[in-house]
């Protein structure tokens, strides 16, 4: 009897021994995706969003959710340990800013989003000769995007025009204006 309860004590012992190891192999759980909202520029006209959907699919593991051209932003989903493993969270914007620049050749790029509400925020429209192809807008489009100010552009060659949302304690149509006509642009008439 004695060999027997012997016995059952080693079985109970090994399996006790064997479920912890299992709990040890065991791999951790995985992370959660996360939904992350950026402001996206090179989103000149409504037409490019089909550019930006395209690029996207060609980015692993990132899936792009939405896309508000009337604030320029898109809306992603990732697991940003597996996306960018071993980026710092502050770090995971400029990595995935990197790599929509390479895989639409710098024609996209992204960045926080805005600080301001939109209601403070001011339109202003300025008529641009010969903005008449998708690269003219483009390229009226970039002059001044990124200016401090400057929240949201759009150029249509179709109606010769480029519109920004501007925020007026820093910037005035007059400061763009003037960007554009140091760079040789025609304006137009308003």
């Amino acid at each position: 009897m004695r060999a027997f309860s012997f016995l059952l004590a080693v079985i109970a012992l090994a399996l006790v021994i064997d479920h912890g190891e299992a709990q040890d192999k065991k791999e951790p759980p995985a992370a959660k995706a996360e939904k992350f909202t950026y402001r996206v520029y090179g989103l000149f006209s409504a037409d490019r969003e089909q550019d930006l959907r395209e690029a996207f699919k060609e980015l692993p593991d990132v899936t792009l959710l939405a896309v508000n051209y009337d604030d320029g932003e898109i809306t992603v989903e990732m697991v940003p340990a597996k996306a960018f493993p071993g980026a710092k969270p502050e770090q995971v914007l400029e990595r995935l800013d990197q790599k929509v620049r390479t895989e639409t050749r710098s024609t996209f790029a992204l960045g926080a989003r805005r600080t301001i509400g939109r209601d403070k925020l001011e339109q202003v429209v300025i008529p641009i000769v010969g903005l008449d192809c998708k690269a003219c807008s483009l390229a009226a489009y970039e002059m001044i995007a990124k200016l401090e100010g400057v929240d949201r552009v759009t150029a249509s060659f179709k109606e010769g025009k480029v519109t920004a949302l501007i925020d007026p304690t820093k910037t005035d149509k007059a400061k763009l204006e003037d960007v554009y006509r140091k760079r040789g642009v025609t304006l137009g008439k308003p």
